[in-house]
């Protein structure tokens, strides 16, 4: 219907009603997956649902663009989202880039892998296709200061790896095998979504480690080297609008507050409290790749 307009009426038509300006909606996937508080999400598939869909339905979109930016967290987290964006490409039937920007590791790597191609930046951080869990020990420091740990329970493994009482080498055991089953699944998934791409001799795919942009593209963990608005403007033209899709809420110190519910919590001791753990986990997180 646009092309019916004269030539000369179109450069006054807004760009949102113009079918011939080719539409890209960014969705920015940023920061540790799966830790949250009120005053610090993270990402869950609960957080970015919305935006996903926002952007999948989009009129005239020729492809839909995610800036990724995290060092992983959440096993099913990142595994949900990633499921997610397959099952919209799918029914959409829209091609799907994935752009790196300084680190898209463990489970930042599999939402990326929901991505036809992924590109990163050179010196970026890609990788770490494997499972980690840690926790802290207290129970000689309670024994130390004289302080002694009461716990009942129905259920022999219930209490199983409690930092309060000593470790017991069956419960690490159980922890590593679960750890086992989930990594075997990440790397189904990554062979499955990279295939062919992937270079075979590399015995330390699939071992935790992780590398540069620049080395993930020669081992086929990414596509190509770039950065978003050069690469879609290549491809697309110099006209491609490239909307950033985001979450609308009210603003509070430059900080996105969902809805009123998380106000009634926003200035609480437990809301503050949650916001310096999920500030500590998440730091942990980005500091194993120096960042």
């Amino acid at each position: 219907m646009f092309e019916r307009v004269p030539a000369a009426l179109r450069a006054v038509v807004p760009q949102r009603f113009r079918t011939d300006i080719p539409v890209v909606p960014v969705v920015r996937l940023a920061g540790a997956i799966g830790i949250s508080s009120p005053l610090k999400p993270g990402l869950t598939l609960a957080n970015v649902a919305r935006l996903l869909d926002r952007a999948f339905s989009m009129k005239h979109v020729r492809a839909v663009a995610l800036s990724i930016n995290s060092p992983g967290g959440a096993a099913a987290q990142s595994h949900l989202i990633h499921r997610r964006i397959r099952a919209l490409a799918d029914e959409k039937k829209l091609r799907v880039i994935a752009f790196v920007e300084d680190v898209a590791a463990s489970g930042g790597y599999m939402i990326a892998c929901a991505a036809d191609e992924i590109v990163a930046d050179p010196s970026s951080i890609v990788g770490s296709i494997g499972v980690v869990g840690a926790t802290f020990g207290f129970d000689k420091l309670m024994e130390k200061i004289g302080v002694e740990r009461r716990l009942y329970t129905s259920g022999e493994n219930k209490a199983m790896l409690d930092p309060f009482l000593p470790e017991k080498p069956e419960d690490v055991e159980r922890l590593k095998a679960l750890q086992h089953d989930i990594h075997q699944s990440f790397i189904a998934l990554v062979q499955q979504r990279r295939g062919d791409k992937l270079d075979s001799r590399e015995s330390a795919l699939f071992s935790g480690a992780y590398w540069t942009g620049q080395r993930s593209r020669e081992l086929g963990l990414v596509d190509a080297i770039g950065d978003l608005r050069s690469v879609l403007r290549e491809r697309y033209g110099d006209k491609v609008r490239t909307p950033l899709i985001a979450e609308k809420g009210f603003a509070l110190l430059g900080r996105r507050v969902p809805g009123v519910a998380g106000m009634e919590r926003l200035w609480s001791g437990a809301s503050l409290a949650d916001d310096m753990v999920a500030t500590l986990e998440a730091r942990a997180l980005w500091s194993r790749y120096g960042l």
